[in-house]
């Protein structure tokens, strides 16, 4: 689990200022007092929406300003309301008011709306202050300033997407290169010791898609029985919607056969059970900036007899990492429409 934050700052609208104004028309004697009040600032509101997943369109655009009201005119016209303005967070995010650390709203539910910051009232025109023995009035009134917060939005995110594989087979410096985390890396085994989880963007605003990848510490033989922390690792990913299996196939790894290594992991995730080993992956060939050419032949010719899809990628020159991005985008996209049933059965759901 991964705890996704956002800082944003929200202005409502301010409101209309009322208008200061007397009728003159040629055949109105004593026309009076006509100026209008000014139109409502806009509001601001929050929406839990299931088409998003991550909380990364704030981190891009933290501040949010609604329309204010237009001012009143003469012939008693009301300014028109400012546009209200609808921002949409995650299933499962928690507001809180940054100043005071209250919390002010669990969005738990699909479509939940509140307001987040209120528009302010329109003045009102002259025309309001007119009476019996006051029929000239002067005095208009200014719209009221919207209300301005400082929130924080906090989201525990489940990965969508997990890494695995042997230790140092590049996952660290993947998940580096396609989002923002930024992982200790260095070359001996086990730099990672915890899951290291990015928010990965691919494609371009309207079609921009997130997803959220794990790097999962590397797995070794004996892991489903607890050899080098594995038992604690593959809990990890137990819940993930998809797995991408990086193979060193550079002859720094110390082991000949990339096809053995594979082997070895599939038979750990067999092992430890929740279906792991059945859930969709993605193979990727990493290091082929240093690739030793037999090892990555061999891998293709097992991928291909397997029915694997193979991404050839270096993380260090960034070859082969953008046909990744959007082949694990469209695999998640395709995953999430599945039926919760279906879902719950892969082990997606549960708990």
């Amino acid at each position: 689990m991964f705890i996704d934050e956002a800082k944003i700052r929200v202005k409502a609208g301010d409101g209309g200022n009322g208008c200061m104004a007397f009728r003159r028309e040629k055949y109105v004697p004593r026309g009076g007092p006509s100026g209008g009040d000014g139109g409502k600032g806009g509001d601001i509101y929050m929406e839990s929406s299931e088409r998003h997943n991550t909380l990364v369109h704030f981190r891009f655009n933290p501040e949010y300003k609604a329309q204010r009201g237009r001012h009143g005119e003469g012939a008693n016209k009301t300014g028109r309301e400012g546009e209200d303005i609808i921002l949409k967070v995650p299933v499962g995010t928690i507001l809180y008011d940054d100043e005071s650390g209250e919390k002010i709203h669990d969005f738990s539910h699909a479509d939940e709306r509140i307001v987040v910051a209120r528009g302010g009232r329109g003045g009102r025109g002259n025309a309001r202050f007119a009476t019996s023995t006051h029929q000239a009035p002067r005095e208009h009134e200014d719209g009221r300033p919207g209300e301005e917060r400082v929130y924080r939005l906090e989201l525990k995110l489940l990965a969508d997407v997990g890494l695995v594989g042997y230790p140092n087979v590049g996952k660290s410096t993947l998940i580096s290169r396609i989002s923002a985390a930024r992982p200790k890396i260095a070359d001996y085994p086990f730099t990672t010791l915890e899951p290291n989880l990015g928010v990965v963007m691919a494609g371009q605003p309207p079609d921009e898609k997130s997803f959220v990848v794990a790097d999962i510490p590397g797995l070794i033989e004996g892991a489903h029985s607890g050899a080098g922390l594995g038992t604690q690792f593959l809990r990890h990913i137990e819940r993930t919607r998809l797995l991408v299996h990086l193979v060193d196939v550079s002859d720094a790894s110390g082991r000949p056969d990339p096809v053995k290594d594979v082997e070895v992991i599939m038979g750990e995730l067999a092992s430890f059970g929740a279906k792991l080993d059945e859930k969709p992956m993605i193979m990727v060939a990493s290091k082929i900036d240093v690739a030793n050419k037999d090892k990555l032949a061999k891998l293709k010719r097992y991928c291909k007899k397997e029915g694997y899809e193979l991404f050839p990628v270096s993380a260090v020159t960034g070859k082969g990492i953008e046909e990744l991005k959007y082949a694990m985008a469209e695999r998640v996209k395709e995953l999430r429409r599945q039926p919760a049933a279906q879902e719950a059965e892969q082990g997606v759901t549960g708990n």
